[in-house]
């Protein structure tokens, strides 16, 4: 499992960036998920690397 976290704003985002956080369900600065990883998550972390914060999460 991984925490992504959205660290820096979408404003001047290119639309693919910007399509690819709401994806995710990133809206505005702050906001996290957890999801599994996968290779599907992980094309859209390096899409968004610049603008987010990834953690590895236990999965008790």
């Amino acid at each position: 499992m991984i925490k992504i976290t959205l660290k820096k704003s979408l404003i001047g985002g290119k639309p693919a960036q910007i399509a690819t956080a709401a994806s995710l369900g990133l809206k505005k600065i702050g906001d996290s998920i957890t999801l599994n990883q996968n290779d599907a998550v992980a094309g859209k972390i390096k899409v968004l690397s610049h603008l987010v914060t990834v953690e590895t999460v236990e999965n008790n």
